[in-house]
């Protein structure tokens, strides 16, 4: 590998210069790395739980999705947002300034990461019992109840790992490295798995054993990560002096950016919890009673490991151009943002039709829960369930690129109110197809013994909560970054 390929794949990136689609390209791909890795602990945790766990414990881990994403997602989004600063700072070529922004995040997220851990811990069996996970006399429903309780309570208690790894990953794209974290995660990764199988297999700890190989390993690879940042940028480590000098406006500024995306991915992830609540109706009898196998949520559980994996280059283009547009407003460079937002669509529609044939290909049979479940979980009602979902999800999934582009695009030139707005509308979008729809097609309350068909309109909740947050993000686009004029960015370029 010659000099110059080595260092535009490995190096640090400027981003305000360049081939725009091919800079946002290179940029992207270790962070596209990096959430292919991180999902590789769901895969590693749920292939090996599958494998070795009953079906009502799986079902109990698969129930915590929702809820390990309102805290984990909160804490993602206020590091993501709060590094637009040091990324506005790099763009404009002050050291001092992002110097300081990282000592101010840093300080920022020690509080913010105790207070979320508290507040999880306290609201775990609350939120759990609004998903209609509870203790109950019933030996499936309570072995369901035990197993999200352990898994949940091990992972929201080790948050700390994710929290201040995502913080000092956002801070590294920041100034343009999406290289470093995806090599500590792809340690932590392999850590993982190691863990998994000694913890789940030799020790037979079970679900915590799944959870705490996930926290170790998450928590080693934030350590790597700062040592790393400490010693490979030595002109951006914060001294003493840059947390004595933190004050009212330097804290004020950063949580504007980070607390409205933080707040907008936990308010998805509300949204996302009432449709849990919804696929877990169907395992239930009209008595109340959960039905053996609980065949939806193993269909469901199992297709919402798939769209997430589908939507990880989404994720990470949206993550790079947080950056680009951050680094780009900062230089006053509104074509160069403009350009580069249009380009990115270019490349998510293309992404498109791999995603389309992918998606639709691992239905057949029912593929992909192969990958997550022993054959004996694996029946025709959990494929059925698990394929509509990939059915009412995968065809417009163009919109959730759309979503990606745009909401952190807006973050990176500082309006982080229309990501929340647009947040707000994706909520409002999935509860109430989620909670009206289903109900409406199946002529009563949904069961066990409710339509088929009613389960297919709950999973288009998905899609509806994506275009609701396209038609708040769209007209927020076209006015302050498509219609912008050089002039007026550069006069305030701070203005929300």
């Amino acid at each position: 590998m010659s000099m110059n390929i080595r260092k535009s794949l490995f190096g640090k990136h400027d981003l305000t210069n360049g081939c725009i689609w091919k800079t946002i390209l290179v940029f992207c791909l270790p962070i596209f790395l990096s959430y292919l890795l991180q999902h590789f602990y769901s895969i590693a945790d749920n292939a090996i739980c599958g494998r070795t766990l009953s079906s009502s414990e799986i079902a109990g881990v698969g129930d915590t999705g929702s809820i390990s994403f309102i805290f984990l997602q909160f804490a993602f989004g206020c590091t993501a947002g709060m590094s637009t600063v040091m990324s506005n700072k790099i763009g404009e070529n002050d050291i001092d300034g992002a110097r300081k922004a990282f000592a101010t995040q840093i300080v920022l997220s020690v509080v913010i990461c105790a207070a979320v851990t508290g507040i999880s811990l306290a609201c775990i069996d609350p939120l759990l019992k609004l998903i209609g996970v509870a203790p109950s006399e019933n030996s499936v429903d309570n072995e369901v109840y035990t197993a999200a309780k352990t898994y949940i309570t091990v992972i929201c208690g080790g948050m700390a790992g994710q929290f201040f790894y995502n913080s000092v990953c956002c801070i590294l794209r920041s100034i343009g490295d999406s290289v470093t974290p995806m090599i500590f995660l792809l340690i932590s990764s392999v850590l993982n798995v190691a863990m998994d199988l000694i913890f789940i297999i030799c020790f037979r700890w079970g679900v915590a054993g799944a959870a705490a190989a996930t926290v170790i390993s998450q928590t080693l690879s934030a350590i790597g990560c700062f040592i790393t940042a400490f010693v490979k940028y030595r002109h951006l480590r914060p001294a003493l002096s840059d947390f004595k000098a933190i004050n009212l406006k330097s804290i004020i500024t950063p949580l504007k950016q980070g607390i409205p995306l933080g707040l907008q991915f936990s308010v998805l992830a509300f949204g996302i919890l009432t449709m849990s609540n919804g696929v877990i109706a169907f395992d239930k009898t009209p008595e109340g009673l959960m039905v053996a196998g609980t065949p939806a949520q193993i269909g469901f559980g199992a297709a919402n490991k798939v769209i997430p994996m589908l939507m990880m280059p989404y994720a990470a283009l949206g993550t790079a151009m947080i950056s680009f547009c951050g680094q780009n407003h900062g230089a006053g460079d509104t074509a160069r943002i403009k350009k580069g937002v249009l380009q990115a669509h270019i490349i998510a529609l293309i992404y498109f039709a791999f995603a389309l044939t992918a998606g639709l290909l691992l239905t057949i049979n029912g593929a992909y829960q192969y990958i997550f479940l022993s054959a004996d979980k694996i029946t025709e009602q959990t494929i059925m369930y698990g394929n509509m979902y990939v059915y009412a999800t995968i065809p417009p999934f163009f919109l959730v690129g759309i979503i990606y582009i745009l909401r952190n695009s807006l973050q990176g030139i500082g309006k982080p109110l229309f990501p929340f707005l647009g947040g707000v509308a994706e909520l409002a979008g999935r509860i109430l197809i989620c909670l009206f729809l289903p109900q409406i097609i199946n002529g009563g309350p949904v069961n066990s013994e409710a339509s088929p068909i009613s389960f297919l309109f709950l999973c288009f909740a998905d899609a509806g909560a994506w275009l609701l947050a396209d038609l708040i993000l769209i007209p927020a686009t076209i006015k302050f970054i498509i219609l912008k004029k050089p002039a007026e960015e550069r006069k305030n370029p701070s203005a929300l």
